[in-house]
């Protein structure tokens, strides 16, 4: 991948090439784009997945079967959901990497100042090393901070492409789509789309109301980068 050899930054030209695809791709199945991703960056490309249903998992692993998977395990998932990665992992035959926090659970829990950084931020930076982009669920519907994701772009943050499939996708949209796929988390239905703090129990969502909202509920919060349930026994395979 063309980076600056000084600034370890991306190349104009990388930057142009970025633009230009997501540009013309901002439209396009999700399946064209995830082959894009694959093509461009042959074993380079990892998918990070937090298991709510399996519907961006189903395509991803029909254009690439032996794509990377990155499952985020925080400490505070659900059994269920926990049980559903492992179900999936077997029916696919899953190339799956687990990440676990390097702090105890009782150390800066869910909801708290540092938890989305040590429980999903650092160990994330840390099985992305390597790689030249990652694949991932977000759309544009989900909060408006991210009304305007483009489809594919440069993360500075880890200094790799990140490749947002179907972030052009509406929730009617999403829940229309007729690709074959494994039902969703029990852990996700339960909770109505919209998990919390291991220590708090999500609120429901009511009807027309955003499905997000029940997440951080009485925070102010809008954005969150940490998927916490309650503690549960940890996922066997570790980084």
């Amino acid at each position: 991948m063309e980076l600056e050899s000084e600034g370890r930054g991306p190349s104009a030209e990388l930057l142009a090439e970025l633009a230009e695809s997501s540009a013309r791709l901002d439209k396009a199945d999700p399946v064209e784009i995830i082959e894009w991703a694959v093509n461009r960056f042959p074993g380079k490309v990892a998918l990070a997945d937090s298991f709510q249903d399996a519907a961006l998992l189903d395509m991803v692993v029909g254009v690439e079967p032996s794509i990377e998977v990155i499952f985020l395990d925080t400490g505070f998932h659900f059994p269920e959901t926990l049980a559903y990665v492992e179900r999936l992992r077997s029916r696919y035959d899953l190339n799956l990497v687990v990440t676990h926090p390097e702090v105890p659970l009782d150390e800066f829990p869910c909801g708290s100042g540092r938890c989305c950084e040590l429980r999903k931020v650092v160990p994330l930076a840390k099985v992305l090393r390597g790689h030249s982009a990652w694949i991932t669920g977000l759309k544009r519907v989900d909060t408006p901070e991210r009304a305007e994701a483009p489809v594919i772009a440069w993360d500075p943050s880890r200094n790799i492409v990140k490749v947002n499939p179907v972030a052009a996708w509406t929730t009617a949209m999403w829940k229309r789509m007729s690709r074959p796929r494994p039902a969703s988390s029990p852990a996700s239905a339960t909770s109505a789309m919209s998990r919390s703090g291991a220590h708090r129990r999500p609120l429901p969502v009511p009807e027309g109301r955003h499905p997000r909202e029940g997440r951080w509920a009485g925070t102010g919060k809008t954005e969150c980068g940490c998927t916490c349930e309650r503690p549960s026994d940890r996922l066997r395979q570790a980084v």
